[in-house]
């Protein structure tokens, strides 16, 4: 038994002063020199993870920060530029439909002015808002300027557009003026819209 105790005495010694544990194997924290390298491993990995977190958090709002500046940028501007739209659209409007050479010429002008009007407005992500007949009344693009009974609109939609609105970089810049079928118009399974819509805050202005 002595020669034992000093084979393993004789052990601890020479890892003393290798600088290793007295007891061969064995770490302080129970761990072995594997478990070490995983847990080492899973924390780099979560670190690696977390900063790919971070980096697309930063990068989404660098996004959205300019985009914000851009809007601010060009809103006064896009502003200004909506009443000569707005008198475009009359113009057309008013046109006559059987105008002879020289009138259809002018009209032809002033379409394709409009057309490039919009063209110019949607590559600065300022969006024209006319809803058609049937579509959903959203509170956050459209304001009711009248409500009317229809036969053929559900409750909550829209009949009719007055004025186009826009949006600029999916922000309303000016709602869009529209006439809105009154509660029981069309079928009723159109009233469920209807008053969804003014439960999310639609301005109803209760016209007839």
């Amino acid at each position: 038994m002595s020669d034992i105790q000093n084979d393993f005495d004789d052990e601890a010694e020479a890892n003393a002063e290798a600088g290793l544990d007295s007891h061969p194997g064995d770490d302080d924290d129970g761990m072995g020199p594997i478990d070490a390298l995983i847990a080492e491993r899973d924390q780099w990995k979560d670190r690696a993870l977390r900063a790919v977190a971070e980096a697309e958090n930063t990068k989404k709002r660098a996004e959205t920060q300019s985009n914000d500046a851009r809007a601010y940028a060009i809103q006064r501007f896009a502003r200004d530029l909506l009443g000569v739209a707005d008198n475009l659209e009359r113009a057309l409007q008013a046109a006559p439909k059987d105008a002879d050479a020289g009138e259809a010429g002018l009209v032809t002008g002033l379409e394709l002015t409009q057309k490039s009007l919009l063209h110019a407005f949607e590559s600065n992500n300022l969006k024209r808002v006319a809803p058609e007949p049937g579509e959903a009344f959203d509170p956050h693009l459209h304001q009711a300027m009248m409500e009317q009974v229809s036969d053929s609109v559900q409750g909550g939609q829209v009949i009719q557009t007055l004025q186009a609105g826009y949006a600029l970089f999916g922000r309303t810049v000016r709602p869009a003026m529209v006439v809105v079928a009154a509660k029981g118009s069309g079928a009723a399974a159109g009233n469920a819209a209807y008053v969804a819509a003014g439960a999310t805050g639609g301005n109803f202005d209760q016209k007839a």
